[in-house]
């Protein structure tokens, strides 16, 4: 066993903890000026300030700030081709429900991912997460919902699993079948949630492909007593739920999901007061994601409504070939902090514990802690408000996954 240092710490930064934080408390962290970190082997020993202790490896962060690895608790990493022709019609206005309704949106994802094979998603996906481990990224969540066909979906998550094998970062799978109706079911959707409910969801947790089970509640999509169906068919096979709504349209998605104990809401930008209340109650996590919001010109969730709530309030970057294109949790942790009105330090637990929790990761990683993953960055800023007050850079200088520098 090898002991390792990291010394001349200028700031480590992080929250403590393994459950999510809330209120107030999401942003109270940590903030140890001239530390020092020791692990050894993939486990973080201890922490704190001035004289290290000795080790067998010494590594200098020369006055730099250090955080744990960040975590994305929402991305639809695995597709086929891409979308960037939809980028006139919405910049002419074309609302995105429009969009779909003609054949494009989700609906076009789904024909070239479809027409992919498991190899050729492997092929494309692999380069986006060595950017995001760049960026910083160690642990990351990935849904299905572009197959909406078991063949399609099955092929989707394999792929996910696949690809946990062959790169650092820690991928948690989530299946979505119910992200959209395809167009072979137009006619008869109770026959396609009959199939995601009856056939798919027990095929994907025999064969232990997700954890979580997620659904578009929207308008033109799936209805909130839809959606319950298909997340109560998850629980009962395994399946924590999560649950996409109040992204255009608030029809009663945040409300069903925090009376059914979903572990997240995502989305949440048309959120309404009785959806807080109901995430409040219900002990579900607010996965906001700020560079949707941007890269859509539309509104952005009431998060400084839901801490003062008590919602706990992660950010992910939604990494998608439609509405949010961008890998980068950097930007979408600006984008966050400017527009929410969140502190640096609320914002680093948006994507760091809070994210964590969302993902049922927070046992392991999302701080540092003696006895957490040693998953943490060194970063090329002297402090946590630079890398908030930048903007557009990558400032991660290192990247440490399970002990080991792997950036």
């Amino acid at each position: 066993m090898t002991k390792k240092l990291i010394k001349n710490i200028g700031v480590l930064a992080t929250p403590s903890g393994s459950k999510a934080k809330a209120g107030s408390d999401q942003g109270k962290i940590n903030q140890l000026e001239h530390a020092w970190l020791l692990w050894e082997d993939d486990k973080i020993i201890d922490l704190g300030q001035g004289a290290p202790p000795s080790a067998d490896q010494e590594i200098d962060a020369n006055g730099h700030l250090v955080t744990p690895g960040l975590v994305d608790p929402h991305t639809h990493l695995v597709f086929g081709g891409w979308r960037e022709h939809e980028l006139a019609m919405k910049l002419k206005g074309v609302p995105y429900l429009d969009i779909l309704a003609a054949g494009g949106g989700i609906l076009s994802t789904v024909r070239s991912t479809r027409a992919a094979s498991k190899e050729q998603l492997v092929s494309k996906t692999l380069p986006v997460l060595e950017r995001m481990l760049a960026l910083g990224v160690t642990t990351c969540e990935a849904k299905s919902g572009y197959g909406l066909a078991l063949e399609h979906e099955i092929k989707m998550l394999e792929a996910v699993k696949e690809l946990g094998s062959l790169q650092p970062i820690e991928l948690v799978s989530t299946f979505m079948a119910a992200h959209a109706l395809p167009e072979d079911y137009k006619a008869d959707r109770e026959a396609y949630l009959d199939l995601v409910i009856n056939t798919m969801i027990p095929q994907v947790a025999e064969k232990g492909l997700a954890e979580y089970c997620d659904v578009f509640c929207e308008t033109g999509v799936f209805t909130a007593d839809e959606s319950r169906r298909v997340l109560l068919a998850g629980q009962q096979a395994g399946l924590a739920s999560k649950c996409h709504s109040d992204e255009i349209d608030p029809i009663g998605g945040t409300e069903m999901a925090g009376s059914i104990g979903a572990v997240s809401c995502e989305h949440l930008i048309a959120c309404t007061p009785s959806g807080i209340q109901a995430m409040a109650q219900g002990g579900v996590i607010a996965c906001c994601l700020p560079a949707t919001s941007f890269y859509l010109n539309a509104g952005f969730a009431p998060a400084r409504d839901m801490i003062s709530a008590g919602v706990p309030v992660a950010f992910g970057s939604d990494f998608n070939p439609g509405s949010c294109p961008v890998h980068s949790l950097q930007i979408a942790m600006n984008i966050g902090c400017y527009k929410y009105r969140m502190t640096p330090e609320e914002s680093l637990t948006a994507v760091t514990l809070n994210a964590a929790s969302a993902i049922g990761r927070a046992e392991l990683v999302g701080t540092i802690e003696p006895g957490k993953q040693a998953d943490f960055l060194i970063w090329d800023a002297p402090n946590l408000d630079y890398i908030f007050y930048r903007f557009g850079d990558n400032l991660v200088k290192s990247v440490f996954k399970k002990g080991v520098q792997v950036r």
